[in-house]
This record gives C-alpha cells, structure tokens and sequence, in this order.
C-alpha cells in the first residue's frame, strides 16, 4: 500500500507540473489525465507569471529529488564566479551526481533507486566505491555497480526497460558481461530529460537571494 501511496504522490507532481519527469521513475503519469490533480480535462488552467517561473523551479526540485535548502546551496555555489552562466553550470552540477549519472545510465529505475544503490555499497567510482548520492562526478571517471548489485532487481529492471536512452555526455559500455559508463564531458542546459525554460527559472531567482 505504502509503495502504491508513493507512486500516485510523484505522478500527481507531474500532473500538477504538467510534465513527465523521468527522475522520478516510470513513466505514464500524463496517459490516463494530462491536467492538475483536481481538475478535469474541461477546464483550462490559467497561470500568472510568478507561477510559471514557480513552476520551472518545482520541476528541477522534484525531478532530482531534492530538498528546497539543498536546491538553493546549489544555486548559491553555481552563482559563483564573474561571467559564467549559473544556470548553465547549476544543470552540470546536477547532472553529473552521482545519483543521476546512475539513474542516466540506466543502472537504476529512478533517482531514488539509484540512491539507494549508493548507500548501500554498490557504485564504484574509478573502482572504488562512493557512498554518497550527491557526489559529484568528474569528467573521464567511471562508474560501475559492484559484481553483487548485478543481480539486483532494481538493476536488472532497468536493464530490461530503459528509463530514457543514455545522453551524449555518457558513454555506456560492456566488458566480460558487466556494465559500465564514463563520464565523457560536463552536461549542459540541453541536458534537462524534460521540457525545461531556463529563462524562467532564471527570472524566478533573479529577486531572490538564493
């Protein structure tokens, strides 16, 4: 019951944010009712302009799993530096946790499952093993599960149905049947696996002191 309750939680974000986030496992949460929780198919929603840029910012929190104070420490470091464009730099940082790069490589279902792998042991970078999710991985590292989570369930699900292809800054490879990937180069705003409008999300925090 508890697994079910969870499932209808995340697809009632994307409903309310109107879009598939992949992070959040499996798809389908627009197939059956493509609008908010709570309305039906005859009603347009009307948004004003604060919403749609809140709606930007809800749709980067929920799709990488994060709190709202680990979102905004991220925001605070990518701001750092004269001329760079923070957003830009934030989306590699996201990018390139090491949940994430898990997830993207299809070792795992979801984010949550790809955490859950981490801390329990089973992800090696540059063969040694990270247990922390937000870890950020360096370009040309690789990543890989230990021999014990290749018969992982939440592995071999993922194996078998493919959350989303393997991005071009990832390259996936296979020796003496265990799978691996490298990091090849830092992911960009084009990375986003959903719809996303970086000027928005720019404007949401541009007021605000992250």
């Amino acid at each position: 019951m508890k697994k079910n309750s969870g499932k209808r939680q995340r697809y009632k974000v994307q409903r309310r944010l109107g879009c598939e986030l992949p992070g959040l496992g499996k798809a389908g949460a627009l197939e059956r009712r493509p609008y908010p929780p709570g309305e039906n198919g005859n009603k347009r929603r009307k948004y004003s302009d604060y919403a749609l840029r809140l709606e930007e910012k809800q749709k980067i929190r929920c799709n990488y799993v994060l709190k709202e104070e680990q979102l905004r420490r991220f925001i605070r470091d990518a701001k750092q530096g004269v001329g760079t464009n923070w957003v830009n730099k934030l989306i590699g940082r996201l990018e390139s946790r090491l949940d994430n790069i898990v997830f993207r490589l299809n070792f795992a279902p979801s984010i949550r499952a790809a955490r859950q792998l981490i801390s329990h042991g089973h992800v090696l970078v540059n063969n040694k093993k990270v247990d922390i999710s937000s870890y950020v991985v360096g370009t040309g590292s690789t990543i890989a599960l230990t021999e014990k989570a290749q018969n992982n369930q939440s592995y071999l699900r993922a194996k078998q149905s493919p959350r989303l292809e393997v991005p071009d800054y990832l390259r996936k490879e296979e020796k003496e049947g265990k799978e691996f990937g490298t990091l090849d180069a830092v992911p960009r705003i084009e990375h986003v696996p959903f719809p996303f409008d970086a000027g928005l999300f720019t404007e949401y925090y541009a007021a605000r002191k992250a």
